[in-house]
């Protein structure tokens, strides 16, 4: 008598594009993953034939080594029974692929009965960080087709002593992130995705990690700034980070270090490591926006995206042209939704765009600064963002790292002035009446004449920057803002970038003050701090930067005051 066990699944991949022409059929037999990918208009006949004879020749193999001729012969018995139902109605052979493989089919091979599900949910990529530490969020690098992350479920277990020379697993948590603690050092994890669109489920994808978890580095220098933000902000307030988080292009010279760094030890340096104290940080700001400099490509499509989506996050990534860094802006889902992006290269727009023709016309005066500022490829991200609890309400997010070098104050003012123009630009032809929040590395100090512009509103051409670069690149111009003077919202901070031979603020947050106000300025790391492993970054401490980080405050209509 013959047992039919549970129903098993076979997952039908076939494209929902119509112009897609193939379908792949998955399925396990016999501990065997089966992968078949066939033709839409292929008769679904020469799939069940092809089956059988997948079935035949592996069972002959078997026959072969086992050297039972009658168990082989039975099974390729009953290898050779295989059909397609669809309410207990065999499919004709003769219907396509297409048509066949549908929710409700059963394909029957032997006594295995399997459940199909068209495009069921899937894990397209799964994998687990290479770099575990105790007290550091984990988040796997996840891509879902045909599926809901929300939907889906996650286990984790660690490896645990055990009587034996056996595996052990012991559960120790769920959801799509996991924090180990020090109990778990010097154990390996697992994580078992289950991924689901409703009550449709898909293969189970089980991951392990590659290494054991290790210690942590102890304090950081943003636990003592995390007790400010332990909370989300309520409307009509929403929380602000910017954040130059070091690209690792940089930090893996030769130059960093041995000459910008050489006090940061060199595992310290090292991405896999750097990369569980960013996500840690920017995790515990429980911030509503996030503007980050300086993220490499590869950490934000591997690591970043995967975990800020975790955390409830969207992000947009605006690559530096000739570089493998670039910009990325990140909002919480729950709280903002993405209008326009309005992103740009400076240079290519001083030369090609007729909104800044008068600005170009005055730098052409001077060949070798109109030079030096056209092989910048600096980049401006700009998103147009609606309050979700307040649609009426919009933001324009600017984001940007200007030019590095000390002394080309003169490039930045002229960088300045193609991003003020632009988003002037924007906000009125776009979204009247968003409310502009600029963030960014401007490489300026407070005294600077792009500090200046923004502050006043103006700049007079006999500001020493236009002299930064010496005599050859003179070229004195008056700037003006489209914008009314713009606020630091952090202030001023004795530093924000803090190496072995340099200290300074350069990193900032401007606002509209008729649109908004500043709630709360959440305390940079003490001096202490900031020097306890001699200067950024350190083994607590994850760039050379500080993040900046405020609550701002929607200003009601009637509040603002009268231009």
């Amino acid at each position: 008598k013959s047992i039919i066990p549970p129903f098993k699944n076979i997952y039908g991949r076939g494209a929902v594009p119509a112009r897609e022409t193939k379908l792949t059929i998955s399925f396990c037999l016999d501990g065997s993953h089966k992968h078949m990918l066939r033709d839409q208009d292929e008769p679904v006949g020469k799939v069940l034939a092809r089956i059988v004879a997948n079935m035949a020749k592996n069972q002959g193999k078997g026959k072969k080594k086992k050297k039972k001729k009658q168990e082989g012969s039975d099974a390729a018995q009953s290898a050779a029974e295989v059909s397609l139902l669809f309410g207990e109605d065999p499919v004709e052979e003769s219907v396509l692929n297409a048509e066949a493989w549908k929710d409700g089919a059963v394909l029957c091979v032997g006594d295995v009965r399997y459940e199909v599900l068209r495009n069921a949910p899937t894990f397209t990529t799964a994998e687990l960080p290479r770099s575990l530490m105790a007290g550091f969020p984990v988040c796997p690098r996840l891509q879902l087709e045909f599926g809901n992350m929300d939907d889906c479920e996650f286990t984790w277990l660690k490896e645990t002593p055990g009587a034996g020379s056996g595996e052990n697993w012991a559960e120790v948590g769920s959801g799509r992130v996991f924090v180990p603690s020090n109990e778990d050092i010097g154990s390996k994890l697992r994580l078992r995705c289950l991924p689901k669109e409703g009550t449709r489920c898909g293969l189970v994808k089980e991951l392990e990690s590659e290494g054991a978890i290790e210690a942590g580095p102890g304090t950081c220098t943003f636990d003592t700034r995390h007790l400010f933000t332990q909370q989300q902000a309520q409307w009509p307030e929403l929380r602000v980070v910017s954040y130059n988080i070091l690209a690792d292009i940089y930090a893996q010279t030769e130059l960093s270090k041995m000459v910008l760094y050489p006090y940061c030890a060199p595992y310290a340096l090292e991405l896999d490591y750097r990369i569980n104290l960013i996500r840690k940080e920017l995790c515990g700001y429980n911030a509503d926006l996030l503007c980050l400099q300086e993220v490499d490509k590869g950490v934000f499509d591997e690591s970043l995206s995967s975990a800020m989506d975790a955390f409830g996050f969207d992000g947009v990534f605006r690559i530096k042209e000739k570089q493998h860094e670039g910009l990325a802006t990140f909002y919480r889902r729950s709280r903002f939704r993405l209008l326009s992006s309005h992103d740009l290269v400076l240079s290519e727009a001083l030369g090609s765009d007729s909104l800044h023709s008068d600005l170009l016309q005055k730098l052409s005066s001077n060949s070798d600064l109109k030079e030096k500022v056209f092989q910048r490829s600096t980049s401006l991200q700009v998103s147009i963002l609606q309050d979700l609890l307040q649609p009426d309400r919009s933001l324009c997010v600017a984001n940007t790292h200007l030019y590095w070098h000390p002394t080309g104050g003169n490039v930045r003012l002229v960088q300045m002035g193609v991003a003020l123009t632009h988003l002037g630009h924007v906000i009125s032809a776009v979204s009247p009446g968003a409310a502009l929040v600029f963030c960014g590395d401007f490489n300026s100090t407070p005294p600077s004449g792009v500090c200046e512009l923004l502050t006043h509103s103006s700049l007079p051409q006999s500001h020493s920057d236009w002299l930064s670069s010496g005599p050859d690149h003179h070229c004195p111009m008056d700037l003006a803002s489209p914008f009314p003077p713009l606020l630091s919202a952090c202030g001023n901070p004795p530093y924000t970038n803090y190496v072995g031979g340099f200290k300074g603020c350069l990193d900032y947050i401007y606002i509209q003050p008729d649109h908004m106000e500043v709630a709360q300025v959440i305390p940079l790391p003490s001096h202490e701090e900031v020097t306890t492993y001699k200067a950024l970054p350190s083994v607590s401490h994850p760039s050379d930067h500080i993040a900046l980080v405020c609550d701002l405050l929607w200003r009601p209509p009637t509040d603002r005051p009268t231009q």
